[in-house]
């Protein structure tokens, strides 16, 4: 009994503090560091390129590519994921992002990844650029690739307004999605 008393009040203690921390990321800086933000975004989404062969097909039909090189996402009970990126049109920065997800349910530990969305049609870029934040699930269709996916891609198959890959993931939380990520241009 005791034990178990013990073990509710430690993980109410962290759900609690996750929250606090989680709501303080949401807020943002005066000052974005744009250097180092691109520095991050170039570098991740080379790499990403370099190493995938079905984002490299689609790095080379998409018309925007939004790009988050380092989100950091924990919980237990309640969580949420926060990284800061920017959207690149033509091999230009076109302006910087804010990604927050929040979530809850079965879930302990931590984890930092990255991920790329690339934007295949002037709607989609549209829609991020004069949406008011965008939330994924909501607006462009966007696909999660993963392996399986990524082995049936070929240009001639881009058929989605979006696509999203996940990179270097490290650390000890399982599982991971995009679905619910609120994407909000940082000023």
């Amino acid at each position: 009994m005791m034990k178990t008393f013990r073990f509710a009040l430690l993980a109410g203690c962290f759900a609690a503090s996750s929250a606090f921390g989680l709501s303080a990321c949401s807020s943002l800086p005066d000052e974005v560091d744009r250097a180092q933000i691109d520095a991050g975004s170039r570098a991740a989404l080379n790499k990403l390129i370099s190493e995938n062969s079905a984002a490299r097909a689609i790095n080379g039909q998409s018309r925007a590519v939004l790009v988050f090189p380092s989100m950091v996402k924990a919980g237990l009970g309640l969580g949420g994921a926060y990284g800061e990126g920017e959207l690149i049109r033509g091999g230009s920065t076109v302006d910087y992002y804010s990604s927050f997800t929040g979530s809850w349910g079965l879930q302990a530990g931590a984890q930092s990844y990255g991920y790329a969305v690339f934007l295949m049609n002037d709607d989609a870029v549209e829609y991020l650029e004069e949406s008011d934040g965008w939330e994924i699930g909501v607006g462009p269709t966007v696909v999660l690739v993963n392996a399986g996916v990524a082995e049936n891609l070929s240009t001639s198959t881009l058929k989605e307004d979006a696509y999203a890959f996940v990179f270097d993931q490290k650390g000890l939380m399982a599982g991971i999605s995009i679905e619910g990520t609120k994407i909000t241009k940082l000023h």
